[in-house]
């Protein structure tokens, strides 16, 4: 394949998952904003641990839906700056482990652990109590994680998603 070819195909895998992370999210938007959520679509934050290219899809991706967020524009900036966070940390910290299952653990771990950027926006915007919206956001972000974590690993075992 040529390097204009690859070019090409890793820029349309990133835009299908930031299609799929949008799509998904405005889908299931009673679910994805607010205090309480189940952003499903933040299972694609797995893939960040195969390549880059998932860093920068799901953050735009993320940027995208948070356009329909009832927090308004502090959840486009913020919202996708922890997005973006979170999905850097966990290619960084799993760049050297070997086990697929041991790298999605490590990021389901900080996906979950980092929901406090979400609790501190609504805290601030919609005056949440911070510690009660870490606790349910958190959750929600740890139960998307995992179902996604199985999901990813059942594809990478199909897929070389490192290409």
């Amino acid at each position: 394949m040529s390097n204009t070819q690859s070019k090409v195909a890793n820029l349309a895998k990133a835009g299908v998952v930031a299609g799929l992370y949008v799509a998904i999210t405005l889908l299931l938007a009673p679910f994805s904003f607010g205090a309480v959520q189940l952003r499903l679509s933040e299972l694609f934050n797995n893939l960040s641990v195969f390549n880059k290219r998932y860093i920068w899809a799901v953050t735009l991706g993320c940027a995208i839906a948070n356009l329909t967020s009832p927090l308004g524009v502090v959840d486009v900036i913020f919202g996708s700056l922890g997005t973006l966070v979170m999905t850097s940390l966990s290619y960084y910290l799993t760049r050297n482990v070997e086990s697929v299952p041991k790298k999605l653990a490590i990021c389901v771990i900080i996906c979950a652990l980092m929901s406090w950027s979400v609790a501190l926006e609504l805290y601030f915007v919609s005056k949440a109590p911070f510690w009660m919206t870490y606790l349910t956001v958190g959750i929600g972000e740890l139960i998307s994680m995992a179902i996604g974590a199985i999901i990813v690993y059942g594809i990478s075992k199909v897929i070389d998603l490192s290409e």
